[in-house]
Order: C-alpha cells, then structure tokens, then sequence
C-alpha cells in the first residue's frame, strides 16, 4: 500500500483522507461531500468494498489479526493445510464453505449457529467427512491460538482455525443514492467497462459481483480507470 501510494503521488494524484457523508450531480458533475470538504468529479470510481460480518465474540476482531479467526479459505486456506478447522455458519453458505475446506485438512467441523437444520441438509457434510455441531454462540470462546467449542456434558474441542461463514454487507450506499441498479444479491450492476447505470459512475472491486480478490479488483479498476481516460480525451481533457 505504500508503494502504491507513493506512485499515486508521483504521478500527481492527490490523496485525500474522510469519510463520505454525501454523494449527489450538480450541473453535469459529481460532487462528494464529507461535511468539512466538497469534490467536484465529470467521472467518479467506487471501489467501497463489503464489510465481512464476523460473529459476535469477544476478541472476534482480534482474532483476524492473529489468523485465528479468518474470513476467506480462498485467501488463505493453503495456510491452514493439515490444521483442525471450524466454520461458523447458519446457513448453505457455511455448508459450502466447509466442504471447500475440506480439500485442506482431514479435520473440518461446522458449527451451526442459525435456525433449525432441514433434515436433508446434514448427509452431504456427513459424506466428505465434515463433524456438524449445532450450538449457541455464547458456547464458544475465543483463545490466544484456537477457538474453543464448549459442548454439553462439560466437553469441549478446539479449532487451531475459525472460519466464519456469515457472509458480508456490500458497500452500495453512494451508489444507490443516485439511483444505481443493483443485482440480486446487493452488488452493483456494471458494463463491460465497469460503468455502472448511472453515466460516468464506474465500480471496481467487492462491490461488484465476482471473485472477491485482489486481484480481481484492481483488473476491474485498471478496465475503469481505461474507459475512464478515454472519454476524458473525447472532452479534450
């Protein structure tokens, strides 16, 4: 990031820092407010992201920091090869993301967190391997190296690796402010170009469906920030 950013500057970008408290067009522009400043824009590029939603225990947050508590095997899975995963989850999601781990490591248990588990629900699990737990939230507890699941009888077990499968909140505000279509699922809708159905707001990144990679979103920004370029040379800028 701090290359990146001494590039930005090298290259002339000026780097602003606060939070977008409004978005709205006046006379052909975009203008962001903050509340202390304004931005006036002929093309703007949201790249605001999802927000993962972890579950909430004590230290959660903490625990990401520690490679504890994680939020995407396709990150980082590889690294916990061979280790005793959990994942947390309450619904098809965290069944999916359970069997996924499974290519990883012989020891994968979901914890089932949500409602009552449809009977034909389990066998799937149960065919590759996967320890269902069903149990309430406030029977787990975070530690230093491992997330611990108290069970009934006074047992308990510990997961060196805590996935949670909860999913996450896309960052679609601004956006929608102005009207921007969404899809499905919450992520906003672009064209080939990244343009979203307002003209001249461009998306790139989580916000956007797809994989949500690195990667992936600064491809979908460099096809942005391409198009964007472009029509700025046919305004003669």
């Amino acid at each position: 990031m701090k290359q990146l950013r001494e590039q930005a500057l090298r290259y002339g970008a000026s780097i602003c820092v606060g939070t977008a408290k409004s978005f709205g067009q006046h006379e052909g522009h975009f203008v962001v407010g903050t509340g202390d400043d304004e931005w006036h824009a002929r093309y703007v590029l949201l790249a605001t992201g999802v927000e993962d939603r972890l579950p909430p225990l004590r230290g959660a947050e903490e625990a990401v920091l520690r490679s504890v508590m994680r939020v995407c095997p396709i990150c980082d899975a590889f690294e916990a090869t061979g280790k005793s995963i959990a994942v947390i989850g309450d619904g098809e999601h965290g069944d999916r993301e359970a069997q996924f781990l499974r290519t990883y490591s012989d020891e994968v248990a979901l914890i089932h967190i949500g409602d009552a588990r449809p009977p034909h629900a389990d066998r799937p699990l149960v065919m590759r391997g996967i320890e269902i737990l069903t149990v309430a939230l406030d029977h787990l507890e975070i530690e230093k190296d491992a997330v611990r699941v108290h069970l009934p009888g006074g047992q308990s077990r510990a997961f060196e690796v805590c996935y949670a499968a909860l999913g996450c909140a896309i960052q679609n505000r601004l956006a929608t402010s102005l009207g921007a279509e969404l899809d499905a699922i919450g992520s906003l809708k672009v064209n080939a170009h990244q343009q979203t159905s307002v003209p001249g707001l461009y998306a790139a990144g989580d916000v956007v469906r797809g994989l949500n990679q690195v990667v992936i979103a600064a491809a979908e920004a460099a096809i942005a920030a391409t198009d964007i370029h472009n029509q700025l040379r046919k305004c003669g800028l």
